[in-house]
């Protein structure tokens, strides 16, 4: 099985919707800055067809190209903020979780007296 189709046998569909919806903005950022995919790419670093893929949201293609078109946009800062985890909605609901399990330990000590 080659890389391609191993990666995408095993995405979740809503991951390949997101990518393919992230290539087209990217595309479509390119377009507004009146920039060839020939002019882009050798911004990237990439050829053509890569950076074709890549405004197509291939899953094989890099991240440190995605990274670098968004820093061409002006949106290197949004990358970092995907897994900002102040946001990480399933750790923050485990850590409440966590935090009410402890407490219910806690009450049920005997005497009621909390250890370190």
């Amino acid at each position: 099985m080659s890389k391609s189709a191993n990666v995408e046998a095993t995405m979740p569909p809503r991951v390949g919707s997101a990518l393919r919806q992230l290539g087209e903005n990217l595309a479509i950022a390119r377009s507004r800055r009146r920039e060839s995919q020939k002019d882009w790419a050798e911004r990237l670093g990439v050829s053509v067809p890569t950076l074709i893929r890549m405004e197509k949201g291939d899953p094989t293609v890099g991240m440190a190209v995605y990274a670098t078109a968004l820093w061409l946009m002006g949106r290197a800062q949004a990358l970092a903020d995907i897994a900002d985890p102040s946001l990480d909605a399933g750790a923050l609901e485990q850590d409440v979780r966590t935090a009410r399990k402890r407490a219910a330990r806690r009450r049920r000590r005997p005497g009621g007296k909390e250890s370190a």
